[in-house]
């Protein structure tokens, strides 16, 4: 199983599909913001905590498929609504 990881990470950009949902979370934590794809042209930014999202954004609560499950629970950047500024 740690191979499949490992074939993901080396294509460039890591693909969902090929990693267990822990992998996932864990490759988040340890990069703080990453692009993850989960399809040939599905693909978006996952951050660890609103300090890798830009000024006037903040963290949204998300799901990615993943190998093993089909809302592995995520986090990524998100416009901060206007009247909460």
């Amino acid at each position: 199983m740690r191979m499949m990881a490992d074939a993901a990470l080396a294509q460039g950009r890591p693909n969902s599909l090929a990693m267990s949902c822990s992998s996932v979370q864990a490759l988040i934590q340890q990069r703080g913001g990453i692009v993850i794809g989960s399809g040939p042209d599905i693909f978006d930014r996952f951050v660890s905590s609103p300090y890798f999202c830009m000024g006037g954004e903040t963290i949204d609560y998300t799901w990615v498929r993943t190998r093993d499950a089909r809302r592995c629970p995520v986090y990524r950047c998100k416009e901060i609504e206007e009247w909460f500024r």
